[in-house]
């Protein structure tokens, strides 16, 4: 049997993860220049790749410049509903608990801290109103 059809799978397997790889914001390296906190990749009982993940500062501009291509233009562009959206992305994906995350996020929205914490604040009540109206079937609103 020939490496052909496994270097083939292997080729399809690296295609596979490159969107996740990309969105982690890791980078791909060989599996011999594999580190300790590295993340091997194995394919068919193979190690194929190893994936070096960000450091924790790294990943929330990585995840910053990942939503200014997703609205296609710079972040402090936005109208205040978008930039609202993306504080409410970030949030998510837990942005503001990197050290100096709400000082970066206004940065790049163009706003100010006290607008930032607004918006999160904002968020906070809206789905406090939500849980209240489904478990009193009230309206959390009034």
């Amino acid at each position: 049997m020939s490496d052909a059809p496994n270097a083939a799978g292997e080729d399809a397997f690296l295609a596979a993860v490159r969107p996740l790889v990309d969105a982690i914001g890791g980078d791909p390296v060989p599996v011999a220049e594999a580190g300790g906190d590295d993340v091997v990749l194995e394919w068919a009982g193979r190690p194929v790749v190893a994936v070096r993940l960000p450091h924790l500062s790294d990943s929330l501009e990585h995840i910053l410049n990942d939503l200014r291509r997703r609205h296609g233009r710079p972040l402090d562009e936005l109208d205040r509903r978008a930039k609202q959206a993306v504080v409410r992305t970030l949030e998510a994906r837990g942005a503001f608990t990197v050290r100096h995350g709400v000082e970066t996020v206004a940065a790049a929205l163009g706003v100010s801290r006290f607008t930032v914490y607004n918006y999160l604040n904002r968020e906070n009540a809206r789905e406090a109103g939500e849980r209240t109206e489904r478990t009193d079937g009230t309206r959390g609103e009034e």
